[in-house]
């Protein structure tokens, strides 16, 4: 489990294919301290350390993954968001995610307030049910609340230590992010299907 507040970036360095899967390896100012079989959220993706060496980690991503994130569009030299799972002693200053990424979503718009910055994301209907105004909600790994609600979209405030400290500062209009739902919103969801289906 994850809490989306996130302790580092990393640098891209190296991406390869091997199969239908990809070998990534990622230089950050945390990878020394980590250890094989570890989870680590990629830009809020859950992924297991498989080696550390010299100042970098290196992560597996199988296609499932690939196919429903964005680090399938990732580059050498890109910066991903990086966050180390909560222990029991962890405050836990964002909100429970999982690391189970649910989609991908497309900036729509991304504006300077003088201080703070709006960015607007597409919102699909088959997910509309899992946002709501001022709920929480997981974009690239970092916890941040639904500023406005519209209709097919949303939009998010990111503060300027948010902006400053993770890779939101390089989001474009056009650029994929990943989402993932507040949990508790999903399981109820689920409650509420399976419960008309019985009925």
């Amino acid at each position: 489990m994850f809490s989306g507040i996130i302790q580092n970036t990393g640098v891209v360095q190296t991406i390869e294919d091997m199969g239908s899967t990809k070998l990534l390896t990622i230089s950050s100012p945390i990878s020394n301290a980590l250890h094989i079989d570890q989870s680590i959220a990629h830009n809020g993706v859950c992924l297991t350390v498989v080696k550390v060496h010299d100042g970098n980690h290196q992560v597996e991503i199988v296609n499932e993954t690939l196919s429903k994130t964005n680090l399938g569009f990732l580059q050498s030299g890109q910066i991903v968001n990086l966050e180390k799972s909560i222990t029991m002693e962890t405050l836990l200053d964002g909100h429970l995610i999982q690391g189970h990424v649910d989609n991908i979503l497309r900036c729509e718009k991304n504006e300077d307030l003088d201080g703070s910055w709006l960015m607007q994301f597409n919102l699909p209907k088959d997910y509309e049910a899992l946002i709501i105004p001022h709920g929480s909600i997981c974009l690239n790994g970092v916890s941040l609340t639904v500023a406005n609600l519209f209709e097919h979209s949303f939009n998010v405030a990111i503060i300027p230590y948010t902006y400053e400290h993770t890779n939101f500062k390089f989001i474009k209009v056009g650029d994929m992010v990943n989402v993932e739902f507040d949990l508790i919103g999903k399981y109820l969801l689920r409650q509420l299907e399976t419960r008309t289906l019985t009925e």
